[in-house]
């Protein structure tokens, strides 16, 4: 009961509070349909309630904000329809169309129980965003922007756009790199999250660190599988789609789903079902090259030994000819060869007997001629021979005496004579001693002796004097 003075009442908050709680209640009898835009979610996963925060905004402002409730029963009814239908879970920053109740707590004040959410509204929210990112790509020219990159002839070089422990980067992995034919891909990931609102802003920074090192790669693939329909709303997402668009490689897609094409799927360059039929569109691209390469090395193969069987039987053919146009030949010939042989043989019989009787007559002619001349001078020759014999026997007498003292000389300067002299010689390495600044202590030599060797040691060297 309220307190009372003379000059006014006074309530409770307690009071203020349950007669707002019964006013409202008395007010707002029924549920309505509201729509807002759930900011955030809040949901508890320990208890399965939620406690969404709902806006109204004008102008991007916000005009009304209100605190929600949806218990765990209602929760998972609705989520299960947004799955089944929207293929997204209920979350954060959608539009709802919702069947609340208004309710007052004097605890937790004024807040609205959502029963139920009209899964169609979101729905056509969703497509009119779809619609907008589309119309917004084609007015600024560039939804086939990615599509107009030039694809390499042989697309070996990937960048991957997945999640390493995803299934569908897995599929994509075993399809790629154990393919029949072996061909051989260079392939680098770039994790990134692929569902969700944070996925966006994921995506677009794994797209600009590829535009850094862009010249080591021929495409981009974006893999994404084991995830069902759920979660693609970030495909229809204007900023990740424009940023598809504009990268300068072909972007090519497979995120896993067979139901409405999402618009990042319609503007990449390529886009399939799945992350498997991607690997193979990229396996196809090898085919269309090495399909034609292969037939025409068949061709150049069949070609060549049609040639070569071609040749080969003219080149026999000419070989007959030429065998028989050359037996011909020299059979037409060999008789005029022999021919030329004999009266090339009686020709030179006539030349060497006319030599031999030239030089025969020849020889006679010098004998006459010496035997003349030795006659005429024959007592010059014996009157000169008589004056230098004398001189002759004396030069040899002379030099002879020279000779033998020549001997004695050598015979007494030989090694053998010297060292029965007294005399030595030291030996350092095989190599005679001529100066004691050859040596230094630790050396080992040699004496050689008239009679036998010495082996020495060195322990003292003395250095020759400088006037020696």
């Amino acid at each position: 009961m309220p307190e009372k003075t003379p000059d006014r009442t006074i309530f409770s908050l307690l009071e203020v509070s349950q007669s707002i709680q019964k006013s409202l209640a008395e007010r707002y009898t029924s549920a309505y349909w509201i729509k807002a835009e759930m900011n955030k979610l809040n949901y508890y996963s320990h208890s399965g309630h939620c406690y969404p925060e709902l806006l109204d905004k004008a102008d991007g402002k916000v005009v009304a904000q209100i605190k929600s409730n949806l218990w765990k029963d209602d929760y998972q009814r609705i989520n299960e329809s947004f799955l089944q239908i929207l293929k997204e879970p209920l979350k954060d920053g959608i539009k709802i169309l919702f069947l609340g109740k208004i309710g007052y707590d004097p605890v937790y004040g004024l807040s609205i129980r959502i029963l139920d959410i009209d899964v169609s509204y979101t729905l056509g929210d969703i497509e009119k965003e779809k619609m907008e990112t589309i119309h917004r790509l084609k007015t600024e020219d560039l939804f086939n922007q990615n599509k107009r990159t030039l694809l390499p002839l042989l697309p070996q070089r990937i960048a991957i756009i997945s999640v390493e422990s995803s299934k569908g980067y897995a599929d994509f992995m075993e399809v790629l790199t154990h393919n029949a034919w072996n061909y051989r891909f260079f392939h680098m990931l770039f994790p990134s999250l692929l569902q969700g609102d944070k996925a966006v802003a994921t995506i677009i920074d794994q797209l600009n660190k590829i535009r850094k090192v862009i010249h080591h790669f021929d495409l981009v693939a974006i893999v994404r599988g084991g995830g069902g329909d759920v979660g693609l709303s970030c495909y229809n997402h204007y900023d990740l789609a424009k940023a598809i668009a504009e990268f300068p490689i072909p972007v090519i897609t497979g995120i896993g789903h067979a139901t409405n094409e999402t618009v990042c799927e319609m503007i990449s360059y390529q886009n399939a079902i799945t992350p498997t039929k991607i690997a193979e569109y990229l396996i196809q691209q090898f085919h269309n090259y090495s399909q034609p390469v292969e037939k025409a090395r068949e061709k150049i193969i069949s070609f060549s030994r049609d040639l070569l069987e071609t040749e080969k039987t003219a080149i026999a053919h000419e070989v007959k000819v030429f065998r028989s146009a050359t037996g011909r030949l020299l059979q037409g010939h060999r008789s005029a060869i022999r021919e030329e042989i004999i009266g090339i043989q009686g020709n030179v019989k006539i030349f060497v007997k006319t030599q031999r009787d030239q030089l025969l007559e020849s020889k006679n002619i010098i004998r006459k001629s010496v035997q003349t001349i030795l006659h005429e001078n024959k007592s010059k020759i014996e009157e000169k021979s008589k004056s230098l014999l004398p001189r002759l026997l004396r030069y040899i007498n002379d030099h002879n005496n020279l000779i033998v003292q020549f001997e004695k000389d050598v015979k007494n300067l030989s090694p053998e004579n010297v060292l029965r002299r007294g005399y030595s010689i030291t030996m350092l390495n095989g190599k005679s001693v001529k100066n004691s600044g050859e040596l230094k202590v630790g050396d080992k030599i040699e004496t050689l002796l008239f009679l036998g060797e010495v082996e020495s040691e060195i322990i003292k060297v003395i250095p020759p004097k400088r006037d020696e």
